[in-house]
């Protein structure tokens, strides 16, 4: 065992060179890799998504690129990338590449929740949990923790405003393996040091990320044959609530449309379409009071991706009562549960208590990254309050779909963004 343990501590070697060029036409990006001096090791990435993938880190050191009349970002505006030994306040180790992903998403997600204090916690290259406060970071903090508190064990910490004390005894109450932030306030390094192994990252530029905005990277798909897919990066169409498109259908002469959001409602839809630039799709998120309630990533079908968000809700709903109550997941309380006594009437009440809620999904709103080819993914929302809904819009069915939220007792509202959000 010891030695399977060892495949995840060891440098893999790094048979990449130290300059990479890419040229498009007449144009040319030049790039150099990356190596930090960790522990006597001049090395780049420790290895790539798994631990017998050999891998490297190449940052933008010169050249532009213009396509079709846009620019796209050029060097200088590293963030990930540009990482030295001095904006890692602790290492432990070289890095591996899911843990720079992770942060590298986290800021792809907060360079549109610049207006507010905001949080995201990563797993796996998808947010776990997101929230924004005017409160302040710890608040945001805490509400994307608990938004989902199992999933982000060993996840990624990422902070769009400095990081004080008392985030910082939250994020050492927890096992993460990273923690980045534009700064630290005083103190707050001490407490995060706590834990050894926490790689605690240090990114000024985070402070710009609404700099970034609108301009994108050239996003490269590497294809199983050896052959590549360049495309523009995503850019999100929405930045306010104003860039909303009233929902509006057309069928046989007859015309439907939709209510309006409250500004309560628009404000979460703006932030769940924000946290769905980072999601897998097919996805569809739930949030609420400015936080995530649940996220659905990487399904198949729409309706039943809403369906497993919802069980997802219902699942961290419960464990959260459990947690804070009794510092019992739910799965340690249904194991106690089985043995029956007080444990299987304490199990009776949470579920109770998170049905007769919903899970916190009554007056969410809900996003979806594509449409709704057919109404049973929103009636399926709605059962569960539901009270507003942001979707791309151009399904055929967007006539039936508007009719599902407007037949709701109590009618939810919803939009169009006329933008579709698929990652894959």
């Amino acid at each position: 065992m010891s030695k399977l343990k060892d495949m995840y501590k060891t440098l893999a070697e790094d048979p990449f060179p130290a300059d990479l060029s890419v040229r498009l036409g007449e144009q040319e990006l030049v790039f150099r890799k990356r190596t930090w001096a960790i522990d006597g090791q001049v090395k780049g990435l420790r290895y790539g998504e798994n631990p017998d993938q050999p891998a490297a880190l190449y940052e933008l050191a010169a050249g532009g690129l213009s396509l079709g009349g846009v620019s796209f970002r050029g060097p200088g505006k590293g963030l990930v990338s540009s990482l030295s030994e001095e904006h890692m306040i602790q290492a432990g180790k070289h890095p591996g590449k899911t843990n720079l992903t992770d942060v590298d998403n986290g800021l792809n997600i907060l360079q549109y929740l610049s207006a507010k204090p905001a949080a995201v916690i990563l797993k796996h290259n998808n947010p776990c949990g997101a929230a924004w406060s005017e409160k302040g970071g710890p608040d945001a903090l805490e509400k994307a923790f608990w938004s989902d508190r199992i999933a982000a064990f060993g996840g990624a910490v990422i902070m769009n405003v400095p990081l004080d004390k008392s985030a910082a005894e939250l994020i050492n109450s927890f096992y993460f393996e990273v923690v980045a932030a534009p700064e630290y306030e005083p103190g707050a390094v001490d407490i995060l040091k706590r834990r050894k192994n926490l790689r605690i990252l240090h990114i000024p530029g985070i402070a710009r990320l609404n700099e970034f905005v609108g301009q994108p990277f050239l996003d490269v798909k590497s294809l199983a044959d050896g052959g590549l897919v360049l495309q523009f990066s995503f850019r999100n169409a929405i930045r306010t609530v104003e860039d909303f498109i009233p929902a509006r259908a057309e069928k046989d002469g007859e015309t439907v449309t939709a209510r309006k959001p409250t500004p309560a409602e628009a404000d979460d839809l703006l932030f769940a379409w924000a946290v769905e630039a980072g999601v897998s799709s097919n996805s569809v998120i739930f949030a609420k009071d400015g936080a995530t309630a649940s996220i659905g990533t990487g399904e198949q079908d729409r309706v039943g991706c809403v369906e497993l968000t919802i069980h997802k809700a219902y699942t961290k709903y419960a464990d959260r009562i459990a947690f804070q109550e009794k510092n019992l997941s739910l799965y340690e309380l249904k194991k106690q549960a089985a043995a029956g006594g007080e444990a299987t009437e304490y199990l009776a009440e949470v579920e109770k208590r998170t049905a007769g809620a919903k899970a916190g999904l009554k007056g969410s709103a809900l996003v979806s990254d594509g449409f709704f080819p057919f109404r049973d993914g929103v009636d399926v929302a709605l059962a569960q309050g539901v009270a507003a809904i942001a979707q791309p819009g151009g399904s055929i069915r967007d006539f039936e779909v508007i009719q599902a939220v407007n037949q709701a007792d109590p009618q939810a509202a919803m939009v169009f963004t006329g933008q579709r959000s698929f990652r894959h």
